[in-house]
């Protein structure tokens, strides 16, 4: 689970000197004139706005999923992680974990009914569209996420993403109940790890907004940075790759490039 909310970053930033930023129709002809046989997606922020994990997890809370302890833990847990004293990696485990003893069924219907009231309505039409495409021409599609799997899961069955190639943060489930063992953590180099694990070491191409999808960016021979927070604007500048901004996300960069 990864956003600008838990990287301290704002969603967007003005265009950097010396970065290109695509149009819709040279995203989509630079992905397609590729040839690609594999692609690889972050989620948050990349195939949907906001981020789905923080999300979840406070909407959980209101929904009583946890006890009051767990939640008084998580919160001071959450506020030690925005002072700089809790790490991605720790953070995104411990917003797993919280579930332990529950069972994944109800996991998976509670994140049903967050996705299809707060996810589906910010999923960026283009990217639908693109994966879409990218699927009927039979490309192997991924998702490489460190929200948790269930919210991802839920959130990718329109894509069609198959959930067998979805590397999300998630814990062990012993006879359908959520245990407080980690199985994976992806951000940051973590990201890239995953896939590497999982035999995909050179792919095609990886769609991320994040510098927390820096190291798995770097891995392709075709990187793509969509919705780019300000840190991956930065590294992108550097590296002369240009970016994509969907349609949803404009009016927020251009109120911010107005400040």
């Amino acid at each position: 689970m990864k956003s600008s909310k838990r990287s301290h970053e704002k969603t967007v930033t003005p265009p950097q000197k010396g970065i290109r930023k695509w149009t819709a129709q040279e995203f989509e002809r630079l992905v397609f004139e590729s040839h690609l046989k594999t692609a690889v997606f972050d989620c948050d922020g990349t195939l949907w706005s906001g981020d789905a994990g923080y999300g979840f997890m406070a909407w959980s809370l209101e929904q009583g999923l946890v006890s009051r302890s767990t939640q008084d833990w998580i919160d001071t847990r959450y506020r030690d992680y925005k002072a700089g004293n809790v790490s991605e990696e720790a953070m995104c485990g411990e917003m797993v974990q919280i579930y332990a003893g529950l069972r994944d069924e109800e996991l998976r219907a509670a994140a049903a009914r967050y996705v299809n009231e707060f996810v589906r309505v910010r999923v960026f039409a283009e990217m639908a569209a693109l994966v879409e495409r990218m699927r009927k021409m039979r490309i192997d599609l991924w998702a490489v996420s460190s929200t948790n799997r269930w919210v991802i899961a839920e959130g990718l069955r329109d894509f069609k993403i198959p959930e067998e190639h979805i590397l999300a943060a998630e814990v062990r489930v012993v006879e359908g109940v959520i245990t407080g063992e980690i199985v994976d953590v992806p951000t940051g180099p973590a990201k890239a790890k995953a896939l590497r694990r999982v035999g995909l070491t050179h792919p095609d191409a990886v769609f991320g907004n994040s510098v927390h999808d820096l190291a798995m960016l770097e891995m392709a021979r075709c990187p793509f940075t969509v919705n780019p927070s300000p840190s991956l604007m930065a590294a992108a500048a550097k590296r002369d790759w240009g970016y994509f901004r969907p349609q949803a996300a404009e009016g927020v960069e251009a109120a911010v490039a107005g400040e």
